[in-house]
């Protein structure tokens, strides 16, 4: 994915009430296909400011904590789309390529008027493209009130919406801010509690459970799983199948609820961060995945009749 920059701008004021280093969203920058460490933070000059307030403006959602964003094709969902990565994660997983989004206090603060207004822009564009905007990160959910106001308003612009969740967090999405979301990008890290808790260091439940409720509602948003296949973690036939029957579920609760499935081959790319991050890098000696184990863990996939790429 491109990387993109959060750049503060003189002419930019920062809406009264909230704190004086809210950022501005200026035009992302064109960079290579992974987001390097430290992306959205070069060129800010963000100030302190007192804890409480800023707790205050991100309970309400009028500030969020923001790693990056960027405008991409044909990733994250149909189109042309405003991808905004939020910082904060709760899970632990082995292959994360973007280690440098877990910790919500290293994003910048950016207020949610901004954002909207720099998606307003963009309106033409998604239009003509099919596209909109996915909320991604870290994980979306940590910060469902900036989240939902952002969906809302999003959808208040006629605008394509669309999260991208490990479900984890799911009990955070309020019914209402479902009902402002088109499509959830849902990835589904294993099948077996064991390897789910090996690969996230947290339990698989919350994530099928949000699966379960979003297929259960009668005007329920798409849902495209997303599966991570590690070779000697996450290629077990037996756990894929497990990802398999579960994905083909949420369709006999709500036919075409799931409406494709997308088999990630594992990659190094993100090595380099958590080297950078001086964290400890447990997969640096997995290969990727070869074809023959992509092709045998897709066709898994397709013999319950879901669309898989």
């Amino acid at each position: 994915m491109a990387s993109a920059m959060l750049r503060r701008h003189p002419c930019n004021a920062v809406p009264s009430g909230l704190p004086d280093d809210a950022v501005r969203l200026e035009v992302p920058l064109q960079a290579p296909a992974h987001r390097r460490s430290g992306a959205g933070v070069d060129g800010l000059e963000v100030s302190d400011v007192d804890r409480h307030e800023r707790l205050t403006a991100m309970r309400e959602g009028r500030l969020g904590s923001v790693h990056s964003w960027e405008l991409v094709t044909a990733v994250d969902g149909p189109g042309t789309r405003l991808t905004t990565f939020l910082s904060g994660c709760p899970l632990q997983c082995l292959y994360c390529h973007n280690p440098d989004t877990l910790a919500m206090k290293d994003g910048q603060p950016v207020t949610s008027d901004e954002l909207l207004g720099r998606i307003a822009r963009y309106t033409a564009v998604f239009r003509a493209t099919g596209g909109g905007i996915t909320l991604s990160g870290g994980e979306v959910l940590m910060q469902p009130a900036f989240a939902a106001r952002i969906l809302r308003g999003a959808k208040e612009l006629g605008i394509h919406t669309a999260i991208d969740t490990s479900g984890y967090l799911g009990a955070a999405a309020s019914d209402t801010m479902l009902d402002d979301v088109d499509l959830v990008l849902l990835d589904v890290k294993s099948g077996d509690p064991q390897t789910y808790r090996e690969v996230t260091g947290r339990e698989l439940e919350p994530t099928l459970q949000f699966g379960r409720r979003l297929a259960a509602r009668a005007d329920g948003p798409e849902v495209w799983v997303r599966f991570v296949l590690v070779p000697g973690l996450t290629d077990d036939v037996d756990n894929v199948e497990a990802v398999a029957a579960y994905t083909a579920s949420l369709n006999e609760t709500r036919p075409g609820t799931v409406t494709r499935v997308e088999v990630l081959p594992f990659h190094q790319m993100g090595r380099d961060k958590w080297d950078a991050l001086g964290r400890e890098y447990r997969l640096g000696d997995t290969e990727p995945p070869s074809v023959e184990l992509v092709a045998r863990v897709r066709d898994q996939f397709r013999a319950h009749g879901l669309q898989t790429y």
